[in-house]
């Protein structure tokens, strides 16, 4: 009943007219930055971080969310038009979406598509309003050898689930730990990694990296692959609409869809991508028209979609209840909150009820939105694919420059967007992920200051992680989660001797 209230309040909070405009530019520049491969949600953020620092938080955060919502919703149309995913998570929809579009079907591929995603987007944001406040209640009884543990599944499941090797994320990982450790100690005042740099005393900035990372460092690996195959755009023939078949096969592939996104979107190491293919194979099992798959299947098409959207959903609830960034996007948004020095976390929900329920309402007006203007503007977001990719990314590169000298003027913040740039396109050369560099800036000295705080509570004694139950736990989660991928990867090999 009480999340019932507290989403009423919400919901006067994201109907103001400023916050019903940010969360529309949100879903508008959510769906343009899905449609266009390359581009996602988390690079969008990122350069947006620097130019939002000024406005107002709530006003802002609502946006972000509206851009997370809205890349899931945009990459669907190039997944089913042109068979290229403007979003990873789209790629279980290209397997089925761009067969329909080939068979003069695009049009009721787009509209399963978007009619999924708003069905699953509704359910799975009335998850998150009712499982956030459970998970606070379970967070208020963390001590700061608890928090440390909970960092460290985050740091395991984060570095060892994105990108094909543990290996590479893990060094992510402790490349971000490391930046995360210039500046002053706050518990010394000892300048640490400063080089005698006086900029550097504040530490390394979150939207300098992220800008750096996500946004130079696409455009330069962009700039570098020359020779990239001709895409060939489908039209949309025939009806936009779904006829009364497509309704009957669709609307069970949804609610399925729904429930793999959503909880495995929840899951620390859970993401989009799982469910969505998850959701393919159960369809391609419990189907009635078995042959139709691989031809242009339209349960191929809604059940991954309804997974896609519900796990973006599912990815808020430990961000928003435990500060646990579980995808690029997330991360972005966590940086959001820090640069207006707010933690998401259980205090949040304590100190700032009208900007966290507001966000969450804004969820249910975002959806609404974008399944008003995906179908009707699908022609819009098409021609969107026909700016040069030159004119695109110059402007990308233009525009992190630009939001960066406005955040912070400083030489020293332009070299190292320029570091950055060069490192995060060198990571994507040789396969490394990007994310957990970021998670390791923003989480390393939270986690720092909690094993600090655990072990001057215990007077030094390490094994005050292993004496608290829910520390211990935690502990052996993260254990688990970096040994099974290695043991995975030697299983997959001894077969692959014996074959």
């Amino acid at each position: 009943m009480d999340a019932f209230i507290a989403l009423a309040n919400g919901l006067t909070v994201a109907l103001q007219p400023m916050n019903l405009l940010f969360a529309l530019v949100g879903v508008l520049l959510g769906t343009a930055v899905g449609v266009l491969p390359g581009i996602g949600p988390a690079l969008t953020v990122a350069l947006l971080l620097p130019i939002t620092f000024k406005l107002d938080p709530g006003g802002s955060i609502i946006m972000f969310a509206g851009i997370y919502y809205g890349g899931m919703y945009g990459g669907s149309t190039t997944a089913i038009l042109i068979n290229t995913p403007g979003e990873s998570a789209s790629m279980a929809t290209a397997l089925e979406g761009n067969k329909m579009a080939k068979a003069g079907r695009g049009g009721p591929a787009l509209a399963t598509s978007a009619i999924g995603s708003f069905v699953a987007g509704t359910i799975a944001t009335l998850g998150l309003a009712f499982l956030a406040p459970t998970l606070v209640e379970l967070a208020v009884k963390f001590g700061p050898e608890d928090y440390f543990a909970l960092m460290c599944v985050a740091f395991i499941t984060v570095s060892a689930t994105f990108g094909d090797s543990p290996v590479r994320g893990l060094t992510s990982l402790f490349i971000g730990l490391a930046l995360g450790l210039v500046g002053i100690d706050k518990l010394t005042g000892q300048a640490r990694l400063t080089f005698g740099v006086p900029e550097l005393l504040d530490g390394v900035e979150v939207t300098t990296l992220a800008v750096g990372l996500f946004a130079v460092g696409e455009a330069l690996y962009v700039a570098s692959r020359r020779h990239i195959e001709e895409e060939v755009l489908e039209p949309v023939r025939g009806s936009l609409w779904m006829t009364k078949e497509d309704w009957k096969r669709s609307w069970k592939p949804w609610l399925r869809g729904t429930l793999f996104g959503f909880p495995i979107g929840a899951l620390p190491a859970g993401g989009a991508e799982i469910p969505t293919f998850l959701s393919y194979s159960t369809e391609k099992r419990l189907t009635k028209y078995p042959k139709e798959f691989g031809h242009g299947a339209i349960e191929g098409v809604a059940g991954p979609e309804a997974a896609n959207n519900a796990s973006a959903a599912g990815t808020l609830v430990p961000l928003l209840a435990l500060g646990l960034p579980t995808s690029a996007t997330a991360a972005m948004m966590l940086a959001g909150f820090q640069q207006y020095g707010l933690n998401p976390g259980p205090l949040l929900f304590a100190e700032r009820p009208e900007l966290v329920w507001g966000l969450i309402a804004s969820l249910f007006i975002a959806n609404t939105m974008l399944l008003i203007l995906n179908l009707p503007l699908v022609g819009l977001w098409v021609k969107l694919l026909a700016i040069p990719q030159p004119w695109l990314y110059a402007g990308i590169l233009v525009f992190a420059t630009m939001g960066t000298i406005a955040a912070k003027p400083s030489i020293v913040e332009l070299a190292m967007l320029g570091a950055f740039g060069g490192l995060g396109f060198l990571m994507r050369r040789f396969d490394y992920p990007i994310a957990p560099v970021v998670v390791g800036l923003i989480l390393g000295p939270i986690a720092e200051a909690q094993l600090r705080r655990a072990l001057s509570i215990s007077l030094g004694d390490p094994m005050v992680l292993l004496q608290s139950p829910i520390s211990a736990t935690l502990l052996g989660v993260a254990l688990i989660a970096l040994i099974l991928p290695f043991v995975l990867k030697g299983m997959s090999r001894f077969k692959a001797a014996e074959d």
